[in-house]
């Protein structure tokens, strides 16, 4: 089962864990990222998420394909925040469950590099001096 989301309010990290459950699941990782407070020694005062959300649906469901042909994943949600967030807020939960933890661990680091790398989603970081739109996951 693939559960994604690309939402513009608070994600919820108990339903993620609820959506990933399984009784079949020896194991499951959770990744919570969240909006730090600084970048490169500047304070950050906020973020703005923006998708181009077609896409970054199919994207995200390419990975989850990918976690259950690697690593036997059962189920797979992953659920991306966009629009402005403060220092704190949830941006992304990644949930795997698989029949054994190593395998889950590894399927959620995967997930969430490969996020990084192929979902078209941006972010506008504000500073106390100003602001800048940079890859979300560099």
């Amino acid at each position: 089962m693939i559960h994604s989301k690309i939402a513009d309010i608070a994600l919820d990290v108990a339903e993620c864990y609820k959506l990933a459950h399984s009784n079949d699941a020896g194991g499951q990782a959770i990744f919570v990222g969240t909006v730090r407070n600084q970048t490169q020694n500047k304070k950050v005062l906020k973020l703005v998420f923006e998708a181009y959300t077609p896409m970054a649906i199919k994207e995200i469901q390419k990975i989850a394909l990918t976690l259950e042909e690697r690593w036997g994943a059962l189920k797979v949600v992953i659920h991306h925040r966009v629009g402005e967030l403060l220092v704190g807020d949830i941006a992304v939960i990644i949930a795997v469950s698989t029949p054994h933890r190593a395998a889950a661990f590894e399927a959620c680091q995967y997930a969430i590099d490969t996020l990084k790398e192929t979902v078209p989603i941006w972010k506008k970081e504000f500073f106390e001096d100003g602001e800048i739109w940079v890859a979300a996951h560099p």
